[in-house]
Order: structure tokens, then C-alpha cells, then sequence
């Protein structure tokens, strides 16, 4: 086999393996990313509900004044009774005092009303803050499994990345060049087997010709459909 052919191949293994790290780093930071997600969208929730809470104690305010206004006008409407002098005055007062009770009733029921729902928005709230600082405890122990993956992921890269060196430190730069270009597109399918006669990069057959010059392997062939670099798995290999 040609040695540029060698080395490019070599080289494309070599790619696959340090690419493979990527969803290794992806998945060990899955587990802590998705415990500060959490914590985040717990921290908004409580943000809401506090929000929440608010605006119905600002509606239990505004009921809590009304009823006091009530209250007022029907002490000021049974002083108003004892000085009526006509019937026509008396009915008036009487229909005004019965409005003012069906507010005030009405009144108290609403607050009543947001009351419960404040005090259900408070136990939101408490069980939220439970859940938060389960999240918490955890975080320092999940981020520490983590860190403590990511080092051995590191480490195995790092070997990978010192092993690429040393091989382009040899391989042809003509043939390296080669190699990039279609690595550009064609990421870890730019060096690809031929089996049973077909391009396993584009799964297109190729001609008996350019089959007969890949099993030689004396020059680096390219797949006539997609132009991936093409070779046949061998004994030595």
C-alpha cells in the first residue's frame, strides 16, 4: 500500500477517535447542566408565585378598604335612620344599607377567596424552597463527579492529540492538504472502505477500473461520485 495512503488512513482513525470525545464531554456534563437547569426554572417559579402573591394581596387590600368604606357608610346610614322625618327617606336609606351588605358580604367572601389562594401559593412557595435546597446540597457532589470525569476524558484526549502530532509531524503535506479539504466537508467519512465494490462513504458502486486501482493501494484513489479518499481493508491493516 502506498505509505501517503497509510498515513492518511492512520490519520482518519485518529480524527474518529478524537471526535468520539465530544459526546463523551457532552454526556458527563448532561447530569449537572441538567441539575442547574433545574435549579433555574425552581428559582423561577418561586419568582412567579412571589409575583403572584402580590397581586392578590394588592386585590385583598383594595376589598379589605371597600369594606371598610362599607362598614363607614352603614354606621353613617343608622345615625342617618334616627333623624329620616319621611317614609320616602326611610325606604331609601333601608335600600341603600341592603346594597351595602350584599357588598359587604361579596367583599368578604373575595377576601376570604384570595386568601386561600395566597395561602396556597405559600405552600407552593415552601415546597419549592424544599426542592431547591435538595438541588443545592446535591449541586457541589454532581459538579464534583462531573470534574471528576471530564479529567479522565481529558487525559485520554490528550493522549490521542500527542499521538496526531507525532503522525503529522510525518504525513506528506501535499497528501495532508488533500485530506483537510475533503475533511471539510466530509468530516469522518473523508477516508472510507470499499466493500463489495461500493464507496461505504456515498454507497455508490464503482467501476472495476477504480476498484482494481484501490485494492493495488499504489496511489491515493478517490471515489469518482463523492471523492472520498478510498481504500481496501487488507491483513496488515
Amino acid at each position: 500500500m502506498n505509505p501517503h495512503l497509510k498515513q492518511l488512513i492512520d490519520l482518519s482513525i485518529v480524527d474518529k477517535e478524537i471526535d468520539a470525545f465530544e459526546p463523551q464531554i457532552e454526556e458527563a456534563n448532561a447530569s449537572y447542566e441538567a441539575a442547574i437547569a433545574k435549579k433555574e426554572s425552581i428559582d423561577k417559579d418561586i419568582e412567579n408565585l412571589s409575583n403572584e402573591i402580590k397581586e392578590e394581596e394588592l386585590k385583598k387590600s383594595k376589598n379589605e378598604l371597600h369594606l371598610s368604606e362599607l362598614s363607614q357608610k352603614l354606621e353613617d346610614n343608622s345615625k342617618k335612620s334616627k333623624e329620616v322625618k319621611t317614609e320616602r327617606e326611610m325606604k331609601s336609606l333601608q335600600l341603600e344599607e341592603e346594597i351595602a351588605k350584599e357588598q359587604v358580604t361579596f367583599a368578604n367572601e373575595e377576601i376570604e377567596r384570595l386568601e386561600k389562594i395566597i395561602d396556597n401559593k405559600n405552600e407552593q412557595i415552601e415546597a419549592a424552597k424544599t426542592a431547591l435546597a435538595e438541588i443545592e446540597a446535591n449541586l457541589e457532589s454532581v459538579k464534583a463527579d462531573v470534574d471528576e470525569k471530564l479529567k479522565v476524558i481529558n487525559e485520554e484526549r490528550q493522549k490521542v492529540f500527542v499521538e496526531k502530532e507525532k503522525l503529522l509531524s510525518t504525513v506528506n503535506q501535499k497528501g495532508l492538504a488533500f485530506y483537510q479539504k475533503i475533511r471539510r466537508w466530509a468530516k469522518n467519512t473523508t477516508v472510507v472502505k470499499v466493500e463489495e465494490q461500493a464507496c461505504m462513504g456515498c454507497n455508490m458502486l464503482i467501476s472495476d477500473k477504480v476498484y482494481a486501482d484501490v485494492i493495488k493501494g499504489e496511489d491515493i484513489t478517490n471515489c469518482p461520485h463523492c471523492g472520498r479518499i478510498l481504500y481496501v481493508e487488507t491483513a496488515e491493516q
